[in-house]
């Protein structure tokens, strides 16, 4: 396909209203080191908990815990196992050389635990490392967690979800107590590789992760979180990288991503169920991290009921022609949620599929509910693309449109077609070029 023209550009830019180019806000990373500040990795007593003096990994989780915390070693080789059950003050360390491999039994991660699916509460399969109102917890270390799944394990079971992801979604628009959500009764409902839930300073550094059921690093409703170091290679459906939900003071830093969905995806809960639990994901910081395949490299939504805001990803690499987007905001009337303040800077981009930022309110059920979501304050500097589709793909609603975005010191090449601006108010370029175009005019419609 050829690339559009400076003059086809210049005709689509004259025929949007424009309103005098308005002087750059003042710094928006400013914010960024008070957050660094507050993120700490927790400290873990110098005790070492060999697995191989118990039982089960389990059982050395428990003894390192009532000991007071420490280290629970995985030596090298290959272990198979089923659910662990992280406790306070224990740092689950991965030696070189080590894989841990989880069962493919589903039966072995019953009975059912609170957890949340896809931005909604229930009783589900215990995700396969798991953790519940705990706090200084951690896995470490350079070695491998292998989730075993494939077209014949878990995988597979996207064919038969369906009814129960609808009864699930029901339940949390009737308000059904969680209690009574209980799912974990068949190949429906796919559990998660790594989830604390509801807990204070955590650590996940060095290690690789695999062929996950579905998401991979899912912290929800937690404070003070490192992921840091980590390698994402799992390409399944709804294979996300590391999905922050409803968390608060977070940092993802040098990690390398391969997925099968989003890289890392920014959540806070589905509709009715994310607004009763109402907490937002907020203070986080992505830098220096890789990504590679997946549906978007730094993504926020789609289950964002309880908003998102003061978000900032720097100095990332993303290249692959499996990656769709670099910045990718999903929302629609349905989940509603506010989205704010998100800023995004010295990005090098190779290639992706779609869009360098793509901010869509019509994603899945659109514009069918009472909830229109908000869209506000996005910032993106020095980012660089070499090769991609649009280089904005902008579509919010009539009734609320997408405000203030603003794209500085940015150059975008081979860019195939013209941006698509739809419902779009305030959106400013500053010294921004496209196919060697330099553009410094603010949009509106």
């Amino acid at each position: 396909m050829s690339h559009f023209s400076r003059r086809k550009f210049l005709q689509l830019a004259a025929a949007l209203p424009s309103v005098p180019l308005q002087r750059a806000a003042s710094d928006p990373w400013r914010e960024m080191p008070r957050i660094l500040a507050r993120i700490k990795a927790p400290t873990f007593p110098k005790r070492d908990f060999p697995v191989t003096r118990f039982g089960s990994i389990n059982e050395a989780i428990a003894a390192c815990n009532a000991a007071g915390g420490g280290r629970v070693v995985i030596p090298a080789g290959t272990h198979v196992t089923g659910p662990l059950r992280l406790k306070s003050r224990v740092n689950l360390h991965l030696s070189e050389g080590s894989v841990l491999k989880f069962s493919t039994d589903p039966n072995l991660y019953l009975p059912a635990v609170f957890t949340r699916w896809e931005g909604t509460e229930l009783m589900n399969y215990s995700p396969f490392i798991y953790a519940f109102d705990e706090q200084d917890i951690a896995i470490t270390g350079s070695g491998t967690l292998d989730g075993q799944s494939d077209a014949t394990h878990w995988w597979n079971w996207t064919r038969t979800q369906g009814e129960a992801r609808r009864r699930l979604v029901d339940f949390g628009a009737r308000g059904i107590p969680v209690a009574e959500r209980v799912f974990g009764d068949g190949p429906f409902l796919r559990p998660n590789f790594i989830q604390p839930y509801r807990c204070r300073n955590v650590l996940i550094e060095g290690i690789t992760v695999l062929n996950s059921p579905m998401w991979e690093i899912h912290p929800v409703l937690c404070t003070n979180v490192i992921v840091r170091g980590v390698t994402i290679n799992s390409h399944g459906p709804n294979n996300d990288g590391c999905n922050p939900e409803s968390c608060r003071d977070v940092l993802i830093d040098n990690c390398s991503f391969d997925t099968g969905d989003d890289c890392i995806a920014l959540k806070s809960g589905r509709n009715n169920d994310g607004r009763r639990v109402g907490v937002p994901v907020e203070n986080v910081v992505i830098r220096n991290c890789t990504m590679k395949d997946g549906h978007g490299g730094v993504t926020i939504g789609s289950e964002i009921s309880g908003g998102a805001r003061n978000i900032f990803a720097e100095n990332c690499r993303m290249d692959s022609p499996q990656l769709d987007r670099a910045l990718r905001l999903k929302t629609n009337s349905v989940r509603g949620g506010t989205i704010e303040n998100v800023f995004m800077r010295d990005v090098t981009i190779g290639q992706v599929k779609e869009a360098i930022v793509a901010v869509d309110f019509n994603y899945e059920e659109g514009d069918a509910g009472q909830f229109p979501p908000v869209v506000r304050n996005i910032d993106v500097r020095n980012v660089r693309s070499q090769k991609s589709t649009y280089g904005l793909l902008l579509r919010g609603y009539a009734h609320t449109p997408i405000t203030n975005l603003r794209l500085v010191n940015c150059r975008f090449d081979n860019v195939e077609k013209a941006d698509i601006l739809q419902h779009v108010k305030d959106i400013t370029l500053t010294n921004v070029s496209i196919n060697g175009m330099i553009l410094n005019k603010t949009f509106t419609q």
